[in-house]
C-alpha cells in the first residue's frame, strides 16, 4: 500500500479513536449495592442509557439498554447527561391489609435517582433482587410510542414460562422450559418469567405499579437476553358476546397518559435457591401504598364455590341448579363449616342485563338468609357487563347487602383494560366491596393499592380440568415459583374427586383432580389468595369429614412463612404460622417422593400434630389418605412420604 493510499486510513482511525475517547468521556457509571451488598447495579449514562446486575460478584444480567420513545421522536435514554444524583437507604416495614406471606413486609432497599432533566431514572437494590422505572416531569400529558426494556441475561440460560401468541389472553398457561431464543416469531413470554442461569441464580422478571399504562410481555432480544413487548393501546373493538371484547384496530403507541408520573417498576427479583423465591414480596413492596383509609370492612375469607362442581347435591328434595333452593343449601354448608362466603356464579342474573335477575333466584333474599347465618354472598358478572352498567348495578348490590363481586373475562392489559381494574376497584371499595378477578392478567400491585382487591385468577387453575388433562401435579408446583411471585392466585383448590393420571378423566359435570386427596388439601398452605375457594360440591365435602376438619381449620391469612424445601416443577415444602399455630404444606409432581420435615420452626414445649398424608395406596387411588395425631416438638424431624402426585398436610397446635 502507497504512503497516499494509507493516509486516508490513518486519518479515518484517528477520528475513530477521537469519537470513542469523546464518547467514554460523555458516559459515566454509577453502582448501587443491596442492603446486604448481595447484589449490585450499574448504570451507565451518556450516548445511551443500560444497567447491568451482578450477583454475589457474578454478571446476571450484561449492559442492557433502555429507554422510552415519545410522540414526536424524542426518546428518554440516548444522547443523556446527569444532572444531578441522590441516593437514600430504607429500613422500613409495610404491614399488608391482607398478609399472604408474612404481617410485615420489610421495606429494605437502597435507591439511586439519577436527574436527566425533566424526567429521572429510579433504581433500587434489594436484598432479593433489583428494580428500576422511568420517572416524568415532562408536561400535562405524553404519549409512549414505545418502551425498551431489556434483560440481556448473561451466560446461558434456560426459562420457565408461560407463552402466548396473542394478547388477548386469560393468563392460563402451562409453563414450559425453553431457550430464550425461541421467543421470537409471535411467540411471547407472560410474567412472571423464570430463568436459570447455568451454574448460577435463579431470577425471576415481572413488574409493579402497573397504572395507566400496558402490561409487559417478553420477547427473544437481538444480541441475546429478553426485551419488554407491549400492547398498543385499542382504537377500535369488537363484543363477540357478552364477555368477548377483541381489539379489531391498535394504535403505533402504548399509552397516553400524564407527563407527571412515576412509569411502572421493572423487576428482576434473583435467588440462589428456588426456595428463596416463595418469600419474595417485592411486587406488593413497590407497588403504590393504600388508597383507602379505612379498611376495616375488607374480611379476607374462605369461600363456597358452585361452578366448578356445577351445582351438583345428593340426597336433596329439590331440583340442584341455579335457584334458591340450591345456595341456601350451600349457605348451609358454609355456616356450618365456618366460611364466612359463598359465590353466586354465571347464570344468577339474565346475561347482558346485571339489573334483571334469572328465573328461581332472589339475591335479596339470599342475602338475607345468609346474613342471619353469617355468610356474605359474592356475585359473578361479566367485565363487559359491569362496564356498562357500573353504577347501577354496584349500587344494587350495594342495596341488596351483597359483600363482593367477582369479575370475568378481561383477557387484556393493554391501558384501557389496566385503567379498568382501578375503576372497578375504586367504584367497588365506595360500596365496601370486596373484588375477585378472573379471566384476568396478572397480579401487579392492585392489591396493595386497592387492598379490597383480594385475589386474581390468571392462572391455569382448578377449573381446567373439566375440559383438559393439563393441570398436572407437575403444573402444581411449578406455579409457586412462577404466577405466584406476582400476587395472590385464585387457583380454586379442593377438589375430593382425585385420580392418578392413568385413571383421571376430564367430566364437566362431574369434575376431578390429578394428584392425590392430600395434594389437594395442601394447596390451602402452599397457594396464596385471601379469598380462598372450597370449589367442591357441599355434598361431596360431607362425606369427607376428616377432610373438611382441615378445610375448616386451615387459615388463608398468614404472619410468618418459612421456605422449607422446594424446586420449581419438583416440590414444594412451606410452613406458614397463624397466630400461635403452625400450618405445613408439601407436594410433589408426579415423582413420589420422601421429603425430611425439620420442625425447628416450632417453638420450645410439646405440639399437637393434626397429619394428613397420602394413603399407602394413593399410588393407584388418589382418594387414599390417612389421617393421624400425635405429639412433637420443636427437635423432631419428620419423615414425610409424598405418592406420585402427592402432598401432605399439617396443623401445629399447643
Amino acid at each position: 500500500m502507497s504512503r497516499q493510499r494509507f493516509a486516508p486510513h490513518l486519518a479515518l482511525l484517528a477520528l475513530s479513536l477521537t469519537s470513542s475517547v469523546a464518547a467514554a468521556q460523555r458516559s459515566r457509571q454509577y453502582q448501587l449495592l443491596s442492603p446486604d451488598g448481595t447484589n449490585q447495579i450499574t448504570v451507565e449514562v451518556g450516548d445511551r442509557v443500560s444497567y447491568a446486575v451482578a450477583h454475589r460478584g457474578r454478571p446476571v444480567l450484561q449492559a442492557s439498554p433502555i429507554s422510552l420513545t415519545l410522540e414526536g421522536g424524542r426518546t428518554l435514554g440516548t444522547a443523556e447527561r446527569v444532572r444531578s444524583e441522590a441516593r437514600r437507604q430504607v429500613r422500613d416495614s409495610v404491614r399488608p391489609v391482607a398478609p399472604v406471606k408474612s404481617a410485615v413486609v420489610a421495606d429494605r432497599f437502597n435507591e439511586l435517582r439519577l436527574r436527566l432533566g425533566d424526567h429521572d431514572l429510579e433504581l433500587r437494590a434489594y436484598d432479593e433482587g433489583i428494580a428500576y422505572r422511568w420517572v416524568l416531569a415532562i408536561g400535562d400529558s405524553v404519549t409512549v410510542r414505545s418502551e425498551q426494556a431489556s434483560f440481556a441475561v448473561a451466560g446461558e440460560s434456560e426459562a420457565l414460562v408461560g407463552i402466548d401468541t396473542t394478547f388477548m389472553t386469560h393468563y392460563e398457561p402451562v409453563y414450559h422450559r425453553v431457550k430464550l431464543d425461541t421467543l421470537a416469531h409471535g411467540r411471547h413470554a407472560l410474567l412472571p418469567a423464570l430463568i436459570a442461569l447455568q451454574g448460577g441464580p435463579k431470577i425471576a422478571i415481572t413488574e409493579s405499579q402497573l397504572e395507566d399504562y400496558a402490561g409487559m410481555y417478553l420477547v427473544a432480544r437481538d444480541g441475546g437476553g429478553l426485551a419488554g413487548e407491549f400492547p398498543r393501546a385499542a382504537l377500535e373493538e369488537r363484543a363477540r358476546n357478552d364477555r368477548d371484547v377483541v381489539v379489531t384496530r391498535r394504535a403505533d403507541w402504548l399509552a397516553r397518559t400524564s407527563g407527571r408520573r412515576a412509569l411502572p417498576w421493572r423487576i428482576v427479583m434473583i435467588a440462589d435457591e428456588d426456595r428463596q423465591l416463595l418469600l419474595n414480596q417485592m411486587v406488593y413492596d413497590l407497588a403504590a401504598p393504600s388508597r383507602l383509609s379505612d379498611v376495616s370492612w375488607i374480611k379476607p375469607g374462605k369461600v363456597s364455590w358452585d361452578w366448578f362442581n356445577n351445582l351438583n347435591l345428593r340426597g336433596v328434595s329439590f331440583r340442584a341448579g341455579v335457584n334458591d333452593d340450591t345456595y341456601r343449601y350451600f349457605i348451609d354448608f358454609a355456616a356450618k363449616n365456618g366460611i364466612p362466603y359463598i359465590i353466586l356464579d354465571e347464570g344468577w342474573y339474565k346475561l347482558g342485563d346485571l339489573l334483571t335477575q334469572a328465573p328461581g333466584i332472589d339475591v335479596p333474599a339470599l342475602v338475607q338468609y345468609g346474613a342471619s347465618k353469617h355468610v356474605g354472598i359474592i356475585l359473578w358478572t361479566t367485565w363487559s357487563t359491569l362496564d356498562t352498567q357500573l353504577k347501577p348495578a354496584l349500587d344494587q348490590f350495594e342495596k341488596w347487602g351483597v359483600k363482593g363481586i367477582k369479575v370475568d373475562f378481561m383477557q387484556r392489559d393493554d391501558q384501557k383494560v389496566v385503567n379498568y381494574y382501578y375503576r372497578i376497584a375504586r367504584e367497588a371499595a365506595a360500596r365496601h366491596l370486596l373484588v375477585d378477578y378472573h379471566g384476568a392478567h396478572k397480579p401487579a400491585g392492585l392489591n396493595r393499592t386497592w387492598p379490597n382487591v383480594l385475589t386474581f385468577e390468571g392462572v391455569h387453575g382448578l377449573e381446567n380440568n373439566k375440559w383438559t388433562d393439563d393441570v398436572t401435579p407437575t403444573h402444581n408446583v411449578t406455579l409457586p415459583f412462577t404466577r405466584m411471585l406476582a400476587g395472590p392466585m385464585d387457583y380454586t383448590p379442593g377438589a375430593m374427586l382425585n385420580a392418578q393420571p392413568k385413571n383421571f378423566r376430564a367430566i364437566f359435570d362431574r369434575p376431578m383432580s390429578v394428584g392425590t386427596r392430600v395434594h389437594q388439601l395442601a394447596m390451602y398452605v402452599v397457594f396464596e389468595s385471601p379469598l380462598q375457594m372450597l370449589a367442591d360440591s357441599p355434598s361431596e365435602y360431607e362425606r369427607e369429614p376428616e377432610a373438611m376438619e382441615w378445610l375448616r381449620a386451615v387459615p388463608v391469612l398468614w404472619d410468618e412463612t418459612r421456605a422449607l424445601d422446594g424446586a420449581a416443577g419438583s416440590h414444594v415444602l412451606l410452613a406458614r404460622r397463624h397466630g400461635t399455630e403452625w400450618f405445613v404444606g408439601a407436594m410433589t409432581n408426579t415423582s413420589a417422593r420422601t421429603l425430611t420435615l425439620d420442625l425447628s420452626f416450632l417453638g420450645a414445649g410439646r405440639w399437637t400434630m393434626d397429619a394428613w398424608s397420602d394413603g399407602i395406596n394413593a399410588d393407584r387411588n388418589g382418594m387414599d389418605f390417612k389421617r393421624e395425631t400425635r405429639t412433637v416438638s420443636a427437635g423432631d424431624k419428620l419423615t414425610l412420604t409424598l405418592a406420585p402426585g402427592g402432598g401432605w398436610a399439617g396443623r401445629f397446635k399447643r
